[in-house]
């Protein structure tokens, strides 16, 4: 399943959630200020429960590079 779409065309080449609109930092910035993954969902019913799963596993195992 692919995850992340980034096309010039989409949002002007900003990482999406695949098959929507809508940008990845829109979940970050929901977590940085405290927002559960539910409120994202609820606000972005397009993002699928798996999409945001798989961009915080993602997320985690860059993280986990760089410090290794």
């Amino acid at each position: 399943m692919k995850i992340i779409n980034v096309d010039s065309e989409i949002m002007s080449g900003t990482p999406v959630f695949n098959g929507t609109r809508v940008p990845l930092q829109n979940l970050f910035d929901y977590l940085e200020t405290g927002d559960s993954i539910e409120e994202f969902l609820e606000d972005f019913p397009s993002v699928q429960r798996g999409q945001v799963v798989a961009v915080l596993e993602l997320s985690q195992e860059s993280i986990a590079e760089i410090l290794n």
